[in-house]
C-alpha cells in the first residue's frame, strides 16, 4: 500500500514556498523525537548539526529535520525551526534548558526569481505552522521551488526538478518512506534507463550528460548550483548503524537515477529517521529504500511546472 512520510506516527510535513523569489523550505517534525543519521555524496553538501548524527555522538533524536533553498544563507531558516520546537517544549536536555536539535541541508536555487532572497528564520517558523499529517505536496514547492536539473551545459539547457514523495506500508504495519528534492548537476532516467529531464540541445534533445563528460574535448560547465537532499523515515526499530546503512541505500537510489551523481559540484545529503515501533529486517528496509529514492525523484520530475524559459518534463514528454 502507497505511504508518505505523514502516515508515520509523530511525524508532520510542512512547506513554506516564496514563489516570487523562487525559493522555499520543507521541515519534517518528528513530535516525539527520532533516531537519525546521515549519509553525505559529492564535494560541495552545505549542511547544519550533522555531526551529531554519528553513531556514538551524545545526542541521540532530532526533533525536526529542514531541507531548504537559499544555499548556506538559507541554513538560517533552521532558526526559526528550533524557535517553534522550543515552543513545542521539545529538545535534548542540557541542564535546566531544552536545546532543540534540527539538522539541516540546503541546495542552490539562485537561478530563478529574483536571486537576492534566501529562506530566513521566519520562514523555516511558518513552515513549521504549515505542517500537516495528511497530504503532502509536491512538484515545485518548499524547498524544491527553485529546483534545476541537468546543468552539464549550464542554466539556459536545464530543466526543472523539484520536490517528490513515495513510499509503502507493509501488512505488518511497517512503514518506509522518502521525501527528495531533485536540484542536480546530472540527469534524471526512468526504470528503463531513458532520460527524462537533464541538459538539452537547443531543439529540446537531450545531451546525456555522461557521455558528454565522457568526451575529453568537452568542459563541463562549473556553475556550482547542484545537489539532491532528502529524507527517507520509517517506523522500524534501527539502531545507529543501520541507520547509517539506511542513508547509504538512499543514496545508492541517487546514483541509479541520477547520471551522473555525487560529482564535485553535487553535495547530495540524505537523513534517515526511523522512529522505533517495528521490527523488521534491515535488508527488506534497504533495498526498499533504493526503489522509494527513484519514485520519488521520477515524481519531483513529474510534477514540476516550468519558468522562466526553463522547460518542465510535462512540455517536453
Amino acid at each position: 500500500m502507497n505511504a508518505i512520510l505523514t502516515d508515520i506516527p509523530g511525524i508532520s510535513v510542512g512547506h513554506f514556498t516564496h514563489n516570487e523569489y523562487a525559493t522555499g523550505c520543507t521541515v519534517i517534525i518528528c513530535d516525539n523525537g527520532a533516531n537519525c543519521s546521515v549519509d553525505i555524496q559529492g564535494d560541495a553538501p552545505g549542511t547544519r548539526e550533522t555531526d551529531l548524527l554519528t553513531p556514538h555522538s551524545l545526542v541521540d533524536k532530532v526533533n525536526a529535520i529542514l531541507l531548504t533553498g537559499g544555499s548556506a544563507f538559507g541554513l538560517a531558516a533552521a532558526d526559526g525551526v528550533m524557535k517553534y520546537c522550543q515552543e513545542k517544549g521539545y529538545g535534548f536536555t542540557m541542564g535546566h534548558k531544552k536545546i532543540p536539535i534540527v539538522p539541516s541541508a540546503v541546495i542552490y536555487d539562485f537561478n530563478l526569481g529574483s536571486q537576492d532572497y534566501a529562506p530566513t528564520a521566519q520562514d523555516g517558523y511558518q513552515a513549521c505552522l504549515n505542517a500537516t499529517t495528511g497530504e503532502i505536496e509536491t512538484g515545485n514547492v518548499g524547498a524544491g521551488t527553485g529546483a534545476l536539473v541537468g546543468k552539464v551545459c549550464g542554466i539556459a539547457q536545464s530543466m526543472r526538478g523539484g520536490l517528490g514523495v513515495a513510499g509503502i506500508k507493509f501488512p505488518s504495519g511497517l512503514i518506509i518512506s522518502v521525501l527528495v528534492v531533485v536540484n542536480t548537476f546530472g540527469d534524471v532516467r526512468n526504470s528503463q534507463n531513458r532520460i527524462i529531464a537533464g541538459a538539452r540541445t537547443t531543439d529540446n534533445s537531450f545531451i546525456d550528460a555522461t557521455k558528454y563528460l565522457m568526451n575529453e574535448n568537452n568542459t563541463a560547465v562549473n556553475n556550482g548550483s547542484n545537489t539532491l537532499i532528502g529524507v527517507v523515515a520509517t517506523n522500524a526499530k534501527l539502531n545507529g548503524y543501520n541507520l547509517q546503512k539506511m542513508a547509504k541505500r538512499a543514496q545508492i537510489g541517487v546514483s541509479q537515477i541520477i547520471t551522473p551523481a555525487h560529482t564535485m559540484y553535487d553535495g547530495d545529503t540524505f537523513f534517515s529517521l526511523a522512529t522505533g515501533e517495528i521490527e523488521t529486517d534491515i535488508t527488506l528496509v534497504g533495498v526498499t529504500v533504493t526503489e522509494l529514492v527513484k519514485k520519488a525523484c521520477f515524481q519531483a520530475i513529474l510534477k514540476s511546472v516550468g519558468r522562466e524559459g526553463i522547460p518542465a518534463y510535462s512540455e517536453l514528454i
